[in-house]
This record gives C-alpha cells, structure tokens and sequence, in this order.
C-alpha cells in the first residue's frame, strides 16, 4: 500500500466485501494484515476458515539474465488453525510442509503461472496462510482467488482475473459447490477447476469410473462458478482502486532479441528441418545444438550481427546466446505447421497412434509385484509391496489425524532424462506424479475387509521421453494384479495434448505426446480410466481458449489408446493372479465393540498368548474391524478360531458339537464349545427313561446339541442331546413293540 506509516497504519480503510456464490458465502478482505506486502488478501467464509495470501514482488537486485520466471509460491497450514498443538514430543511447532501443503501450492502456482507475460523476471512469491480452518473442509483453492486477488491489488503485468473451484457429483447425481471431506468420501466424483472468465485453464480430478458426459457437465458447472468469481474479484479491486488508487511495479524482462528471426526462419527453411523428424529424443537434441552452431556461423559469414575492430569469428559467435532461442522458436513454428496443416508430427506417429507397448511382469524375484511398462523409450518400474495394518500411514497434520492404507510413490531420477544432476530429496513434481496415480488407482482397490492389507506401490522411472505419469499408473496395475491385488478394473491411460493456432482457431489433438511435444504443444491433458469410466483426471492448459466440446474430443480420440493398453494388459495377465506367496497372509473378522477388551485379556495376557503361540499379529481398530497377520496361513486360521471362540454368542436353536467336560451326580451332562458351558439334564439325552448320563455319554464325548434356552441373568445355557433318525425309529419301534405284545 502506498505512503504506510506507522501513524497512518492505525487509521487504514479496511475493505471487506461478501460475495454468494453457489449458495456459499466468500468474503475478500484487506486493509488489515500484510501491510508491506505488495498484495494481501484474506478470504474468508461462513464456516470460519480464513486464509491470508500475501504477494511480494521483487524490484531490486534481480537475475537480469534469468531465462525463467522466478515464481515461489507456499501453502501454509497452522496447526493452531484447527485447535491442535500438533509436533511431536520434542517439537511443537510447524516443520517441513506436509505433502497437502505441497500439492495445494502446486495446485496454485499452475494455473497463475501461465498468466505472466514472456520474459518476466521479477522474483514473485505467494505466501497463503490458513490462520483458521473448520477442519471439515479444503479451502486450498481459496488460495488461487486469493493469489489472483493479491496480484492484481499489487498491479503486476498479470493477465487477470483467475478463479478456482472445488465441487463433487455426489452419491444422488448432484453437482454442488462443497469442499467438505466428509461428503467426499461418498462422492461420485471431485473436481476441482481453475480458470478465467473464458476459459478452464486448469483440472484436478478424483472419480469413481465416471463417464466422459458427467465429466462434463461437472465441468460447466464448475466454470459457470468460476466466472461468478472473477466477476467478484473485478468488483472488489474497483472498490479497492476507490480508495487506495493504483501503484506500479518496476518490471524487468528478459526478452530475447528476435530481430533477426526473419533471417533464421529464412535460412532454417521447412527441407532443412526434415532432419529432426523421425529422431530419437537424444539424436533430436544433438541435431537442435548442431542447428544452433550452424546458424551462428551463418550469422557471422554474412555479417549480419555487428562485431568489434578486432574481434574474431570465435569471439563473435561466443556472443551470439540468443541464437538458440530463435532456433528453438523456428522448429516449433514448422513443427506446429506441419501438425496442423499435414497432420505430421516429429516421430511420424498418426495424431491418434501410440506408441509400441511393451509389458514385463514378475522382474525381482523378492519383491511381492513388479511390472515394468515400456511405452517407446518411456520406462516405468511398478513394485507393489503389501503390509499389515499396523503399516498403515498416519497423516498429521493441521487437520484430525488420519489414515492412509494405500499409497504410490513416484521418482524421477536425473538418469531417466540423461542427466547429471545431484538428488536432493523428492520434488514437488514427483510428488504431484504420486499423488495423481494415487487418485487414479485408489478406486479400483477392493475394500479393506475383503482385503486388509497396506498397499504401497513405486513406479521407478527409468527412462523417459514424456508421458511417464501415465507409465506409472498402467505399470501399476499391471504391478498390482501381479501380486495378486483383487483390483476391480484395470486402469489406464496416455497423455494427451494439442497444438492450437490462435489466428486461425484451427486445432490438432495429439494421442501420447513425447517429451518434445509437450514443450512445443499448447495442452497437457492426462485422463485415467477402466473400461467403464474415469478414475482420474489432471489437465494444465497454456493458452487462454480451451471450449467444451475438446475435452469430448480429446475423451473420444484417446479411447483408441485405451483400448490398445487395455488389450495389451489382457494378454499379459489373462488369470487373476493368487496372493504373492511372499506376502504376509492377514485375514479379518469383525469383533462386537463390547467383545475387544476380552479378547485383549486382563493387562494384555489373552491377546499375547494368541499371537506368541499362533505366531501372529494382531490389530483391532476402535470399530472391531480386526486382521491377524502371519506367515503361516493355519496358525493364522487358528488365531482367528480363538478369536471366533471368544465373541461367540449362543442363540437359542443352534446346533453344534459340544464337549463334554463333567458328569454331575449321574444327573447332568456339562459341556463346553468356544469357550462357553451348557448344561445337560439327563432327562434331555435320549427319548427313553434314563437312569444315568453316562448310560448316554462319556466324558470327553462331543455330542451334538441344540440350544433350549438361555437365561442371560443367571448365565446358564440350557442344551439338549439331537436325537438321530436311527434312536428315533427304534425307539419307535420298541415302543410299537411293547404296545402289540
């Protein structure tokens, strides 16, 4: 804000508008914190979250040679947001930022990126604070209004506004405008949108095997909110402009000269690039460096750049860094061109074709799944490793401590592009990849009583020439069915993009881009699916127009590959596949709440005998939801025999073998089954007169029995010996005897 002081600070006008959008009401505020910053903007609801995003942009000491945009951004969550001390027991304060954190500021930072222009080279960084969170509810994309809001409070050269959304279809087939956890649980489907007052421009997405119509109509009702928002925002930074006025920043670009690209196009003509087609992706580059060289010496030859007195042609051509940008802009000028106008791409692919699918699966031998997915030079190792359900994830952080029972873990390894570079740690980029493959895959995954088991999966890149996140989840299901996970479909999917021409509004859609044409091409369209539906979505769109009806067509095209992978799947594994044998073998039953603490045992006693004499693990959760973990399947099966014995509950009418245990004065039969005693009379033993129970049964016998009567007050179980047909005919027949004679 312009001409603060610390005698003007206390008087400052706050500006605080309420907007109700899709039956919710977000309020933008400032004015009140974040008074140096060169935006600031709290936003807030009726739910009582508040998130503060402050903007800060840097005018003095820059990289004026930066060949990138330097834009930081990071979502903040306070413990103290939710109530929660959070930590450990040795730190109670905010460390690293949680993988939610980092996936939010990932998901900021996406769509306002784009919307900078060329060769800007301010340090920029968005700070989004949660400072108070219902804990019911994800508010991340609050943080993109608000880092849109904040940029265009601080004036920068920023193409606004930006809005986002989150909504979900849920279980009734209803779009709404909720964000809370709760009722995305049962969810048919999440999506959460960004995109301007034109365009979607950005998609993250989580579905239950969706079809591509509810896809998009989730998408329409997304970007009729979004422009409800940017329509806020316009209105509130006019409020804003009234009182405050407006400021400028020193911007400062980096703008290659392309004064000489008319003599780079000119010399670097369409025959003379036919070389790069039909390359491999190193080959490709060797070729792009040797057009660099070429076209700097042609540039000195003909003096077409100025040069000193004495300077030499090496000198001169030591000078010319611009050179590459211009080659670069050339190739991607035909290389589009030619997409466009001759459907040709740089590897000679149709636009629809992909690349040759090769699947290996069961690689290492201890592992309990492996696949390797090769599409083309693209290479993704899945391994799949199963535990019980003490391995299970627990998430702490600002939010009620959760669980996480499957997880996928994704690495990108500087060798997989040819790179020497030192490994610092795992990227936000890798965790993005993870993290859609997570959302991918998890639908598919059987519940966890018909299936207990921790689920990580690593899909370890190896080699990449694009599209490697889509490697990684068909390698993973192909890694998941070989250690035996019941998955209920197979899921897979390539990487779609577009090359678009803004004059002419003419369009190509691009089946399995390769790395080239994802940095020459204008969309990154990454949708998972089974063969019923979408499971997943991510989409990341460069330019500013993307209509309705090429999400369709790009859905329409790309069920070719689908198809294709899915097939290509079946013929690897035909048969559903048994348990590894190297996985721990865990079954699961379901324990009355009130039955726990017996099977525990006073201090712990019942429940480690089990397990040191079965050899087992035993979990039970808060519910009764419990799973015995072993390596050898009948201890496992008696653990949970005993487990059986002790949360029986005899119901009158049942029929089962019970032991007899002791013979009370020639009079009673007692016996015992899962734990429990019944009683026999000697007048319930047979259908003749008896004089004495043992005259009937023995001790130690098992004599099958039906449950008479239970009188829980007194804790008895009245039984009765079952009469077999045999007894019963010559009992008949005695008795017909005895009548004729």
């Amino acid at each position: 804000m312009l001409n603060i002081s610390d005698k003007t600070a206390p008087h400052l006008q706050v500006i605080k508008k309420t907007y109700s959008i899709g039956g919710r009401n977000i309020s933008f505020e400032t004015g009140k914190l974040g008074l140096l910053a060169n935006g600031s903007i709290t936003i807030s609801d009726e739910n009582g979250n508040v998130l503060l995003v402050t903007v800060g942009i840097k005018e003095d000491g820059l990289n004026e040679q930066a060949d990138f945009f330097p834009l930081v951004v990071d979502y903040q969550e306070k413990f103290y947001a939710t109530g929660k001390i959070g930590g450990n027991r040795f730190q109670k304060r905010e460390g690293r930022p949680s993988e939610a954190s980092i996936l939010t500021s990932r998901l900021i930072d996406r769509p306002i990126r784009p919307m900078f222009p060329k060769g800007f080279i301010n340090d920029t960084q968005i700070i989004a604070s949660v400072f108070s969170s219902d804990g019911e509810s994800d508010i991340g994309f609050y943080g993109i209004i608000g880092a849109s809001l904040g940029l265009m409070q601080s004036w920068a050269p920023f193409e606004w506004p930006v809005s986002a959304v989150k909504i979900i279809l849920t279980s009734e087939w209803e779009y709404i405008f909720d964000q809370s956890f709760e009722k995305e649980k049962t969810a048919k489907m999440t999506l959460l949108v960004a995109g301007t007052l034109d365009a979607i421009t950005m998609v993250e997405s989580r579905a239950t095997e969706v079809s591509d119509q509810e896809m998009l109509k989730g998408l329409e009702y997304a970007h009729s909110l979004i422009k409800e928002i940017c329509n806020a925002q316009k209105d509130f930074i006019q409020s804003y402009k009234e009182v405050y006025g407006e400021s400028t920043i020193k911007a400062f670009y980096n703008i290659p000269d392309e004064t000489l690209y008319d003599k780079v196009a000119e010399y670097l003509t369409e025959e003379k690039l036919e070389i790069l087609y039909g390359k491999g992706k190193k080959e490709f580059q060797h070729l792009l460096d040797d057009l660099d060289e070429e076209v700097k010496n042609y540039f000195v030859k003909n003096n077409l750049v100025e040069r000193g007195e004495w300077e030499s042609d090496e000198e001169v051509k030591e000078s010319l860094n611009f050179v590459g940008n211009l080659v670069y802009k050339r190739v991607k000028a035909v290389m589009r061109k030619n997409v466009l106008e001759k459907d040709k791409r740089l590897d000679l692919r149709k636009l629809d074709e992909v690349r040759e699918v090769v699947w290996e699966t069961s690689l290492l031998p201890r592992t309990h799944g492996s696949a390797l997915f090769r599409r083309g030079m693209t290479q993704a190792l899945s391994i799949t490793t199963l535990g019980w359900p003490d391995d299970i994830q627990i998430i702490d952080d600002m939010y009620e401590e959760t669980t996480r029972r499957y997880i996928h873990h994704y690495n990108f390894p500087p060798f997989s592009v040819g790179e020497v570079r030192p490994m610092r740690g795992t990227g936000r980029r890798e965790i993005g990849h993870g993290k859609l493959a997570e959302r991918a895959l998890d639908p598919v995954l059987p519940n966890e009583m018909d299936f207990p088991y921790m689920i990580r999966v690593v899909s370890e890149i190896t080699t990449c020439n694009g599209s490697s996140s889509m490697a990684s989840v068909s390698g993973s299901t192909m890694s998941l069915l070989d250690a035996g996970v019941p998955i209920k479909a197979p899921v897979a999917w390539v990487a779609m993009g577009m090359i678009y021409d803004e004059k002419t509004g003419k369009y190509k859609i691009l089946s399995d881009i390769q790395a080239q044409e994802d940095f020459l091409g204008d969309m990154d369209f990454k949708v998972t699916m089974t063969p019923s539906g979408i499971t997943a979505m991510q989409l990341d769109v460069k330019i500013k127009w993307l209509k309705m009806n090429v999400f369709q067509e790009t859905f329409s095209q790309a069920r070719t590959s689908l198809d294709y992978i899915l097939w290509q799947m079946k013929q690897i594994i035909s048969e559903k596949k048994e348990l590894s044998p190297l996985a721990p073998r865990i079954e699961s039953i379901l324990v009355p709440v009130d039955k726990i603490r017996e099977i525990i045992g006073k201090g712990g006693e019942v429940i480690q005998k089990m397990e040191k004499e079965c050899e087992v693990k035993i979990h039970i959760e808060e519910d009764g939801k419990t799973f015995v973990t072993g390596k050898n399947a009948p201890l496992v099966q008696e653990a949970l025999a005993r487990i059986s014995e002790i949360i029986w509950e005899p119901n009158v009418g049942e029929i089962h073998k019970w032991k007899i245990v002791s013979i009370i004065a020639g009079t009673w039969a007692i016996v015992e089954f899962k734990g429990k005693t019944g009683m026999i009379h000697i007048s319930k033993l047979a259908l003749q007169r008896v004089m004495n129970v043992e005259d009937i049964v023995k001790l130690g016998d098992e004599v099958e029995v039906e449950i008479i009567e239970i009188n829980k007050e007194k804790g008895r179980i009245g039984l009765k010996r079952v009469i077999s047909q045999a007894e019963k005919d010559a009992f008949e027949k005695a008795k017909n005897g005895g009548e004729n004679k």
